[in-house]
């Protein structure tokens, strides 16, 4: 079947994909451990069964359990996220939506990561994307 974006699927579906995307890879009682309000396990292994069926995941045997591993590079799923995140909450300005984490994390950040961000902003610049 074709692979849906994530924003298409339900909540315990988005759930379940964000346990494995943490992962890397898990199994049903990985995936039961990890979910919030969790419902049963054999509920769980019919919504990995069905993420697999939609092309979301993928499974390998590992003993007698099945290991599920997502099927779309987590880079691009993670800048689809942010796509979708800037677009929702920040009226598409990656400007305001870079401001709020800045804010949110300025107790975190290390020179390396200050460094790292000044980078950024001047191969931006560079690139024409300031006027």
């Amino acid at each position: 079947m074709k692979n849906r974006g994530l924003d298409q699927l339900g909540r315990r579906e988005r759930q379940i994909m964000e346990v494995i995307y943490r992962r890397g890879r898990a199994n049903a009682a990985e995936v039961l451990a990890d979910l919030p309000d969790p419902p049963t396990y054999t509920a769980v292994r019919g919504m990995l069964r069905l993420l697999e069926s939609k092309g979301h995941l993928r499974h390998e045997q590992d003993g007698p359990r099945y290991v599920y591993l997502p099927t779309a590079d987590p880079g691009r799923v993670g800048k689809s996220a942010v796509r979708h995140l800037v677009r929702t909450f920040f009226d598409n300005s990656a400007s305001s939506a870079v401001a709020a984490m800045v804010g949110m994390y300025e107790d975190r950040w290390s020179d390396a990561d200050l460094d790292h961000l000044e980078e950024l902003i001047e191969r931006a610049r560079s690139k024409g994307g300031a006027s």
